[in-house]
């Protein structure tokens, strides 16, 4: 057997036409969904983009005991157990958060790995003088580091094929060329895009000339994380600009069902496409996600697969199932593995083949944010009791944020060693005290939202919350249950006001 796992980075379920979206040019996700199973209810659980990728190396939440960071020594490695096992892992990438403190332990649990440069901001080309800001304005015309940086590698990628989702996919095309007639392989090939900021070609824009042979405004393809301001043509810009990039994501995806048909690979090989996470694209007058409650445009996620043993195709799945823990798992399984004890993900075969549920109720969320829990019908955001947002910890052996380690003034004074948790392998941990949860929250304090609970059969949009004690106890016995079975701190259930089990 072999597995080929392509993932992208904030690919949104609501501008997919295999999720009813009427306007975006995406016909091979359309094509993609006639060769798998369609997962209807997919969802994240520890986010952001690090965290996500944490739970998927080691198919358990993390987001209750630790924010960004590197894999932690005592963690288990899905891809490292793979290879261990046999199976050759190989990694492909342009998404450069990788490269940076915060995820500097993850592609080393790969046999190999190749990494493409320039996205977002990335600390790739090098260039002294100030790049012209030229005719843009928002993050596109700003002064921070990444902005900067952004107009400078722009000024490298003038073709399609210069950009690194291209050169990511091309390589993708040809490890599976080279490799295509061995055996026990695993394939991991992720792009950033569609992240932002949503630069591509002008190509990709012309599949939407409604919009594009009309517009003569400025460069504005990098949403703020904060509330809609912009006016309303610029706002459906934004919208076509993430569209154009979808469609690019589209044409690469493409590519691979193309050698899955020349090679005739559907035989033997496991092809699943998934994300981290979705994106706000002005719904609930909003830009981008984290700073914010994490709503269904987050929240829930596009996942397809294909399994090659039971062969099922054009079906979709209604059972209950998160990407990022479960992956691991069925990707074991396909290859004769089993799963650690530490590991409370699943393998999804049995729910590939036929209608099979894994799960009643599935807990995600951020380090410091809301604590949310659904069970496909209702969602419930449990907020903070205090506005301090304490108590609060970090426990790790790893004190890195997303681009450095912990400052000297968080660590000074701020250390104790923890009694090990279910999941250490009996190691202690660091103790770290004064968190604020406000790393990816930083335009706004959490505590300020509250708890809400929302009925997703009758308001899909969320955009009124629901009152009804009944239901809210029962996704608060939940989440109380699901925290247990995570070993959660025991003063994350005080800051969330709920009683520890």
């Amino acid at each position: 057997m072999k597995a080929i796992v392509v993932m992208f980075d904030s690919l949104n379920r609501h501008f997919l036409p295999t999720y009813g979206c009427d306007w975006t040019k995406a016909p091979n996700f359309q094509r993609l969904a006639r060769h798998t199973v369609t997962f209807d209810n997919s969802y994240v659980c520890s986010m952001p983009c690090m965290p996500a990728r944490r739970d998927f190396h080691t198919a358990r939440p993390n987001f209750l005991h630790r924010s960004w960071g590197p894999l932690e020594p005592f963690d288990d490695s899905i891809p490292k157990m793979l290879s261990e096992a046999g199976v050759s892992s190989h990694m492909i990438t342009d998404h450069q958060h990788y490269w940076e403190a915060g995820g500097a332990t993850y592609h080393t649990n790969y046999d190999t790995w190749q990494f493409h440069r320039g996205q977002e901001g990335d600390a790739w080309m090098g260039q002294v003088d100030d790049p012209p800001v030229g005719d843009a304005i928002g993050r596109n015309a700003h002064e921070a580091r990444a902005s900067r940086q952004d107009r400078v590698n722009r000024q490298f990628m003038l073709d399609e094929a210069d950009q690194p989702q291209s050169k990511t996919f091309d390589a993708g095309i040809d490890f599976i060329r080279r490799n295509h007639e061995a055996d026990s392989w695993f394939l991991h090939l992720e792009t950033f895009d569609p992240h932002e900021p949503f630069f591509t070609q002008q190509q990709f824009k012309d599949l939407y000339p409604d919009h594009y042979d009309d517009y003569e405004g400025p460069v504005h393809d990098w949403p703020p994380y904060d509330r809609v301001t912009e006016t309303p043509e610029q706002v459906e810009h934004m919208r076509y600009e993430y569209a154009s990039l979808l469609s690019m994501c589209d044409q690469k995806l493409g590519h691979v069902l193309d050698l899955m048909d020349e090679l005739d690979l559907w035989q033997d090989t496991m092809l699943v496409v998934w994300t981290d996470h979705g994106f706000l694209l002005s719904e609930h007058d909003v830009w981008a996600k984290c700073w914010v409650p994490f709503y269904n445009e987050v929240a829930h996620t596009p996942f397809f697969v294909w399994d090659p043993r039971c062969g099922k195709t054009d079906e979709r799945r209604q059972a209950l199932v998160q990407p990022a823990i479960d992956l691991g798992p069925t990707l074991l399984g396909l290859f004769g593995q089993e799963p650690t004890q530490d590991m409370l993900g699943q393998d999804l075969a049995a729910t590939i083949e036929a209608e099979a549920a894994v799960r009643d109720a599935a807990i995600f969320g951020q380090h410091g944010h809301q604590v949310n829990v659904t069970d496909g019908e209702y969602v419930y955001m449990r907020g903070p009791v205090r506005q301090d947002n304490q108590p609060l910890y970090d426990y790790t052996l790893m004190p890195t944020h997303m681009r450095a380690p912990f400052g000297v003034d968080e660590l000074r004074g701020r250390i104790a060693l923890a009694d090990p948790f279910s999941f250490t392998k009996d190691c202690q941990t660091m103790r770290i005290g004064g968190d604020t949860g406000e790393e990816f929250t930083f335009l706004s304090k959490v505590h300020r939202y509250g708890s809400s609970l929302y009925d997703l059969k009758n308001d899909p949009q969320q955009l009124t919350p629901i009152e009804d004690e009944h239901v809210m106890q029962q996704m608060i016995a939940s989440m109380t249950r699901l925290m247990a079975d995570c070993d959660t701190p025991v003063e994350q259930f005080e800051r969330l006001g709920l009683a520890a089990p």
